[in-house]
């Protein structure tokens, strides 16, 4: 069966993209080549995190999640500092579950 993707890419202007896709190296080209609107006039962009999903509403679902965190959040994603997202999370508490079922960068989480 063939996975998902949620990832973060880091655009010239520092800001964050989050995206979903089934292809990620053609997905990361599409960026690159400055076909996806957010990005294109943002590049280069760097690939900063990944996580892999065994379905596409399970990443869509940790993708849409993703979307509505602060920067400072998705940074700590990056940077797989649990506790960080943890206490900049509203109610202090995070629902480790999605974390649980995806590999970020290949390493088991």
């Amino acid at each position: 069966m063939k996975p998902f993707y949620v990832y973060l890419l880091q655009c010239a202007d520092n800001s964050f993209y989050c995206g979903h896709t089934d292809d990620i190296e053609r997905r990361l080209s599409q960026h690159h080549d400055g076909q996806i609107g957010y990005t294109a006039a943002r590049k280069p962009v760097l690939l900063v995190w990944q996580g892999e999903f065994v379905t596409r509403a399970e990443a869509i679902s940790f993708e849409r999640r993703v979307k509505g965190w602060s920067r400072a959040k998705k940074a700590a994603l990056v940077a797989g500092d649990w506790e960080q997202i943890k206490r900049l999370s509203r109610n202090h508490s995070v629902d480790r579950a999605p974390f649980d079922k995806l590999r970020a960068n290949g390493v088991e989480k």
